[in-house]
């Protein structure tokens, strides 16, 4: 896979205090995207003056407040790259992740998704809680089954979908399901190349018994998938 172009989509709702430092951790990979896509879900604060000071190659677009996964869908659409990858609003990029991925898919030809690990980072003001989950198995380094650490060929989006909108914060894992359910090629590869901050707004804190009823959803709609492909009532 000789030097594929790799978009990047940012989806931003209020995201004033942290966007600026996302946007500088793609600005600053080591093999860069050709395009920062930043969608704005109905921001009320700076979000489109910091995303806008950037130039080119960030591109700032604008969607009512419709959710991040629409906002992600509304991303991978207008973007152009070969590759697409995402990064949340509040959350860096490890400077060699992009090449990193790219060497997997060198080395992969067939792969389609990689994945990556990521590393849990706190703010200051949950210093209690970082210390609670100092030596919890998964307080610190965790599997990235999300949108964070993924790079997906464009193929994949064409195969299988886009995200589901309707989920508010399972959309990745609902969208790798479907993905292992349709049997892409897939990696998790072992380097921590994404870092996810924990801060008193993160969605999933905000609507955590919401993500458990969405997973249980996920599961029992790939059960049913796979009945209905061995044809099974």
């Amino acid at each position: 896979m000789s030097n594929p172009t790799i978009s990047c989509v940012i989806p931003a709702y209020n995201a004033e205090m942290y966007l600026d430092e996302s946007i500088r951790s793609v600005l600053n990979q080591t093999v860069l995207p050709i395009e920062v896509i930043v969608v704005d879900d109905g921001s009320a604060d700076r979000t489109r003056q910091i995303a806008e000071s950037f130039g080119e190659p960030v591109r700032y677009v604008v969607q009512d407040d419709r959710g991040p996964a629409a906002a992600r869908n509304f991303g991978v659409t207008v973007s152009r790259g070969e590759l697409v990858s995402f990064l949340d609003a509040d959350d860096l990029w490890h400077a060699e992740k992009l090449e990193r991925q790219l060497a997997r898919f060198d080395a992969e030809p067939k792969l389609m998704i990689c994945l990556t690990h990521v590393e849990l980072i706190w703010d200051r003001a949950l210093a209690a809680e970082e210390l609670h989950f100092a030596n919890h198995p998964r307080g610190r380094i965790v599997p990235g089954f999300a949108t964070i650490s993924m790079l997906a060929r464009r193929e994949a989006f064409d195969r299988i979908g886009l995200l589901d909108a309707s989920l508010g914060s399972a959309d990745a894992a609902e969208w790798l399901v479907r993905a292992r359910d349709e049997e892409l090629p897939m990696r998790v590869m072992p380097d921590v190349l994404v870092y996810h901050r924990m801060h008193l707004s993160n969605l999933t804190r905000r609507k955590r018994q919401q993500s458990a009823d969405e997973f249980l959803g996920i599961v029992k709609a790939s059960l049913d998938r796979r009945r209905n492909v061995k044809g099974v009532t």
